[in-house]
């Protein structure tokens, strides 16, 4: 079975948040997992303690692997943000709102703008590729399905997402595969990460998997630094710093040679902490006056996000609240999405000037607001809409990361180079090419305005503030241009700390003792539709493997 890709919308939370900070609301609240007995904020945490396994980062790979771990030796998780559960704004478009606007040291996200101009989120929050990246078939699927019996479960399909999906056939995205895991050609119905009740499932319900006397996890946690020991490139653990600013440090257990550090921070976190602990391309790091203990010019390097663009489509009826359910996976490069939901664009307009959105584009709310009542009609109070998206995928472009500075708490910068690889830029072509085609479907001329042609639905996201690109008058007739122009992100960009670059197949740091990095960083591409799903599996697999070979080792 290739669930190397797995569900399509599993952690669409994440992957589609771009669009669902700018647009929807939900009123599904996570339930909270029985935590209690492990879980605790890092100012609780002694000055100095020791374990076998200290993973950095409570997001998709180190919840899954933390909990695997801990059914084989003593585990410490650090989390620099806080449990989902208590954040019911998350869950909400208001509080999307706030949370990413606001950037104090415990929010549940922390904006950036890449160099592309484009605005991101970096989360801060506990949540054939088979073959080429050399893992065991079996071992995968046994951890995929490990994953999807907390997170996935099978959406119910209802109007707007039924009627895409049959645009999509009618459009040649073959053949129909239903609903269905695999990751194949044509147009499918993928999991969710909202059970048939309502709730929402992240990563972090996977430390319902943990043992909880062999797990400890610390939140509002940022770590500053790996510790070496004296004279031997060999971890021995990590410094960090509660929310106080008081500093504590975690050692590795002595008598064990398996015992390990294992940075699962995520594509930003993870290369930017190699980088503040003296690894790292060594004119960079004295740059910033950082003693150089490895030269290690790849870390940092081959940083890519997917590319994504919209097309709103305004509905003449109401459509429901939902995520991405149904996808279109092309033989040309492209996944095709969906979401629908009652969009305040009112909202989207206080969004917009919170970020300075609108600065790059000379002009005001009022101006906005005019472009849409007059030339869409459109009630701004609020309508129903759908959108339609397409996703580059690999992608080919790509580019690096440095550090800013040497505190750990500012985001470094950060350079994609969206549509720099012209295979990209064709892709996206195609992908909307093909979303023209679905609007123009039978299926979606039901909700469609009849009044309002594709064009007039490309101009009106090629108005709306989605990023600080500089916007051309001809970007709704040109294609190429509107990728450019209206370019967003998915959250699924990866890099920093690829494997046979930075970290060998079994994801130890080359050079490096007792150190490991397991999460998106490692990635030389995206995998599938979303690759939050291949990183919980990943989690899962590694930390079996782990658990084997400390096995091996301490029986000898």
């Amino acid at each position: 079975m290739d669930h190397h890709c797995l569900w399509t919308s599993v952690s669409h939370a994440f992957l589609f948040i771009s669009v669902i900070i700018f647009f929807f609301a939900s009123s599904s609240i996570s339930e909270k997992a029985p935590y209690s007995t492990f879980a605790k904020d890092a100012t609780q945490a002694q000055p100095k303690t020791s374990y076998d396994y200290i993973v950095v980062g409570g997001g998709t790979s180190g919840c899954a692997l933390a909990a695997t771990l801990s059914h084989g030796a003593k585990v410490l998780l650090l989390e620099r943000g806080d449990l989902p559960y208590g954040i019911p704004s998350i869950n909400t478009i208001n509080g999307f709102v706030d949370t990413l606007a606001n950037l104090s040291p415990t929010s549940a996200s922390q904006t950036f703008v890449s160099t592309d101009g484009v605005v991101n989120q970096r989360a801060r929050v506990l949540g054939d590729f088979v073959n080429k990246a050399g893992w065991d078939p079996a071992l995968v699927k046994e951890s995929y399905e490990w994953v999807e019996k907390k997170v996935a479960f099978e959406p119910k399909v209802l109007a707007w997402q039924e009627a895409v999906k049959d645009g999509l056939l009618e459009a040649g995205v073959l053949p129909n595969n239903g609903f269905t895991y695999e990751h194949i050609y044509g147009t499918k119905v993928g999991g969710s990460i909202f059970d048939q009740s309502g709730k929402r499932h992240t990563a972090a319900d996977l430390l319902e998997y943990a043992d909880p006397s062999n797990i400890t996890v610390h939140l509002n946690a940022t770590v500053h630094q790996i510790l070496f020991k004296p004279n031997e490139l060999r971890a021995r653990g990590v410094l960090y710093e509660d929310m106080n600013g008081k500093k504590h440090v975690a050692l590795l257990n002595e008598g064990s040679m398996s015992n390990e550090v294992i940075l699962s921070a995520g594509t930003l976190g993870s290369p930017q902490l190699l980088m503040l602990s003296g690894i790292g391309p060594s004119k960079h790091l004295m740059g910033h006056g950082i003693k150089v203990l490895l030269d290690q010019p790849m870390v940092g390097q081959g940083l890519s996000d997917n590319p994504m663009n919209i097309v709103l489509v305004p509905s003449r009826k109401p459509v429901e609240i939902s995520l991405i359910e149904v996808v279109g996976i092309t033989r040309f490069g492209s996944f095709i999405e969906s979401a629908s939901a009652h969009i305040n664009l009112p909202l989207l307009q206080e969004v917009g000037s919170k970020f300075g959105l609108f600065a790059n584009q000379n002009t005001s709310r009022n101006k906005i607001k005019t472009f849409f009542e007059h030339r869409f009609n459109l009630d701004l109070s609020g309508l129903d809409a759908g959108i339609i998206l397409e996703k580059v995928t690999g992608p080919l472009s790509f580019g690096d990361l440095e550090l800013v500075s040497k505190s750990p708490y500012e985001n470094p910068k950060v350079t994609f180079n969206y549509f720099n690889d012209p295979r990209d830029l064709q892709a996206c072509v195609e992908g909307l090419q093909t979303i023209v085609k679905v609007l123009e479907s039978k299926p979606l001329m039901k909700f469609r305005d009849p009044f309002l042609p594709v064009r007039d639905l490309l101009a009106l996201v090629a108005a709306l503030p989605l990023n600080l690109r500089p916007r051309h008058v001809n970007a709704p007739f040109d294609l190429e241009q509107y990728c450019k122009d209206t370019v967003m992100t998915i959250w699924h960009y990866h890099g920093g700390c690829q494997v046979d670059r930075v970290v060998d197949r079994n994801y130890k740091v080359m050079g490096v003792g007792a150190l490991r990095v397991i999460d998106s960083s490692t990635l030389l591409y995206s995998p599938g539709t979303n690759p939050q799903a291949t990183m919980m599996m990943l989690g899962r697999y590694m930390g079996i493997k782990m658990l084997g070979e400390r096995l091996a080792t301490n029986s000898k």
